[in-house]
């Protein structure tokens, strides 16, 4: 079976897990694994995006404004926040499809730092 390669940036749908890993919910997630990974497994690390902007300031959070050329090029229908402390690990199968790109890689690299210490 032919599978999609993800590369980190990418904008998916997926089921993204419930923080009590019983339920699950269809939502835009970003690909947050770097590309040159290769662990062989079938699955991806993500980060949840919601659309709820009250929770946009914070340094592990990034707003997308999709007025913005930038913002567009995601493929989310309204403006969001990609959180990078929130994220999931998640089978490929678990994703229905790409939707788009955020291009802002030295944006999500600094939150991915904030969010990680490091």
């Amino acid at each position: 079976m032919l599978m999609t390669t993800y590369k980190q940036g990418d904008i998916v749908l997926v089921w993204f897990p419930d923080s009590n890993l019983l339920t699950a919910k269809k939502r835009p997630a970003i690909v947050l694994q770097a590309d040159n990974l290769q662990t062989e497994l079938d699955q991806l690390i993500i980060g949840m995006i919601i659309t709820n902007l009250i929770r946009k300031e914070h340094k592990s959070r990034i707003f997308v404004d999709i007025q913005m050329k930038t913002g567009q090029r995601t493929g989310l229908l309204s403006n969001s926040v990609i959180m990078t402390d929130n994220i999931a690990t998640v089978r490929l199968s678990e994703i229905y499809k790409g939707i788009g790109t955020f291009v802002e890689m030295d944006i999500l690299k600094e939150s991915l730092r904030h969010t990680f210490g490091i």
